[in-house]
């Protein structure tokens, strides 16, 4: 369809420029011109050359210049001659094509479709109409990734993962950020959260391989209705945000699995901040010491039990017995009753969470 998009645009542009005119696609192909003859011809090279010269190039004759404003462009305009006048020619080509181009999309593309839901910029009302035009399967399972990319690269891998994930009438790509690429997954009956996570952990590696840079994943739910898209995306960014208070040793975060942080983290900060004023005498939790902090922490990942806990630590079951006596009486909680040590694994995650939140002048 942009074949013909761009050459009723170039056609009607032929009699104001007195100059060969058209487009060439990603194969170098020459898929729109002024002159009609000329269509299907092939301009060898010229992305590789637009890649190492940047935004436009003059090669043999003519003016190139991506349509995209940058060197990674899958349509390049071209323009006859290589003087002021062409490079002039070539910028108002690209800007008038391009525009076209991006109301196109916006209309009929059903990535961009995707993207309007998952930003809310769209009406509910409008989703089904819309979903009729395009041929859209609204009611399939689909789960959204939130892939966070930290520290500055060259490029987003966002061919990269066009490529890892072929199938367009499924699965859907989407630019949404300097440093966040989403991509909206097809998902079968039956796959199990630990799938999703290997398909994160698959997309973390090859990234982190290929572009040397950290990567977050955030997972959502999965979701059987196109109109619930906006809210998995709100959970794959709450995953991340999350992620960043109680999970920072992970960098695959599911919204399924976020536990209690998730309810923690959407507390407002003063009634957090009344919370550990209630459950601990002043300053009793400011003085357990690093040491003791661990113990608390060995004791909760092995089930409250003493006798597997003190193996762990390496330390006899007494000397465990007698951190535990001091924490109870430093803070009123004894960590082997239940009861306590909900408590207390709440109030820490509560601590954590009030850490991690900017200090207010």
């Amino acid at each position: 369809m942009s074949n013909k998009l761009f050459q009723g645009v170039i056609h009607q542009m032929k009699d104001a420029v007195d100059r060969v005119i058209g487009v060439i696609d990603e194969n170098g192909v020459i898929i729109s011109c002024s002159e009609l003859v000329r269509i299907g011809e092939v301009r060898q090279g010229i992305h590789e050359e637009l890649g190492y010269a940047g935004e436009v190039t003059a090669i043999n004759g003519y003016t190139y210049r991506s349509l995209s404003g940058g060197p990674k462009s899958d349509y390049i305009v071209f323009v006859e001659g290589e003087d002021k006048m062409a490079e002039k020619l070539s910028k108002l080509l690209a800007i008038s094509l391009g525009n076209i181009k991006n109301l196109y999309d916006e209309k009929y593309d059903k990535g961009s479709f995707i993207k309007n839901i998952i930003l809310d910029n769209i009406l509910p009302s409008d989703i089904y109409i819309k979903s009729k035009e395009l041929h859209f399967n609204t009611e399939e399972s689909r789960v959204v990734f939130l892939i966070k990319f930290y520290g500055k690269t060259d490029m987003m891998p966002f061919e990269m993962l066009q490529n890892m994930f072929p199938d367009k009438t499924k699965d859907y790509v989407i630019s949404i950020g300097e440093h966040d690429i989403v991509l909206v997954k097809y998902i079968k009956q039956g796959t199990e959260g630990r799938d999703m996570e290997k398909i994160a952990t698959n997309i973390a590696d090859t990234i982190s391989t290929e572009f040397y840079t950290k990567v977050s994943i955030g997972i959502s739910t999965v979701v059987d209705n196109i109109k619930d898209l906006a809210r998995a995306y709100k959970e794959a960014q709450i995953a991340l945000d999350v992620g960043k208070v109680f999970e920072t040793e992970k960098n695959i975060i599911s919204y399924e699995n976020l536990g209690i942080g998730r309810l923690i983290y959407q507390l407002p900060t003063t009634l957090c901040e009344m919370f550990l004023q209630e459950v601990f005498k002043r300053g009793s939790l400011e003085s357990l010491d690093r040491e003791t902090l661990l113990t608390i922490q060995s004791f909760f990942e092995n089930n409250l039990n003493v006798s597997e806990t003190s193996r762990k630590l390496f330390v006899h079951r007494n000397t465990l017995v007698y951190r535990l006596e001091k924490i109870r009486k430093l803070t009123g909680l004894d960590l082997r009753e239940f009861e306590h040590a909900i408590t207390f694994k709440v109030a820490l995650m509560v601590k954590k969470y009030l850490n991690s939140k900017p200090i207010k002048f």
